[in-house]
């Protein structure tokens, strides 16, 4: 009888985390995701990421670590409304080593139920600006976390050194149903459409030539108002 692949995906809700989820899918794993609240404003990631798992079949863990936003807070417009917010990469969008913290809690995961493999959705147009969507990071975290568990584990970022949009281009193939994935830092009714991470999401779907589903709402005063030149 063949042996069962575990692993565990750490899903956003983005299109880079859902991409990885069915990639994983197509490559035969037993596919396990986990969520997180941190106490950002746009809670809309963790609905989506319900429903891409629930599309996908496989179980999913939310994880309230909403408490950090007493830690986050004080430094990123992601959890505090009262920072501004842009639509070009700045400091204030870190979110100080986020991917490493919800890496954790996704290695405790796998350990209990003896899977080796975690996913998580790092691409390369990210990797520039977040240390800890580099290469050197999570292999790193991933000694680590061998020692820490006295397991073999291994984390990958799938599309490490490719493009967001060639990211989209992959999802495109697998069937990701990318109008339910959210990227937007606000939790409105819509995408923004002017925030960093749409910004960077129109771009994508635009440089991969794959039609955008997403609903913008560019117009809204109350973002606008919200951005600096």
């Amino acid at each position: 009888m063949k042996e069962t692949k575990k692993c565990v995906v750490v899903l956003s809700g983005g299109p880079d985390s859902a991409t990885v989820a069915y990639w994983a899918k197509k490559q035969g794993y037993d596919l396990n995701a986990i969520a997180f609240k941190y106490g950002q404003m746009a809670t809309k990631e963790t609905d989506s990421a319900q429903k891409i798992a629930e599309k996908l079949g496989a179980p999913i863990k939310v994880i309230d670590l909403s408490t950090l936003k007493e830690v986050f807070g004080e430094v990123t417009s992601l959890c505090n409304p009262d920072i501004p917010m842009t639509s070009n990469f700045s400091q204030p969008i870190i979110v100080p080593f986020r991917n490493a913290i919800f890496l954790s809690v996704a290695v405790s995961y796998a350990a209990a139920m003896c899977a080796n493999k975690i996913f998580y959705g790092a691409q390369g147009s990210d990797e520039p600006f977040y240390p800890d969507c580099r290469r050197e990071f999570y292999k790193a975290f991933e000694t680590a976390a061998c020692l820490g568990t006295g397991m073999e584990m291994s984390i990958e970022a799938p599309f490490s050194g490719k493009p967001k949009s060639e990211t989209i281009k992959i999802g495109a193939e697998l069937g990701v149903p990318f109008e339910l994935t959210w990227s937007c830092y606000f939790n409105g009714a819509r995408h923004c459409g002017k925030c960093e991470a749409c910004v960077n999401r129109k771009r994508a779907f635009k440089e991969a030539g794959v039609r955008d589903p997403t609903e913008y709402e560019e117009q809204a005063t109350r973002v606008s108002s919200a951005f600096r030149p």
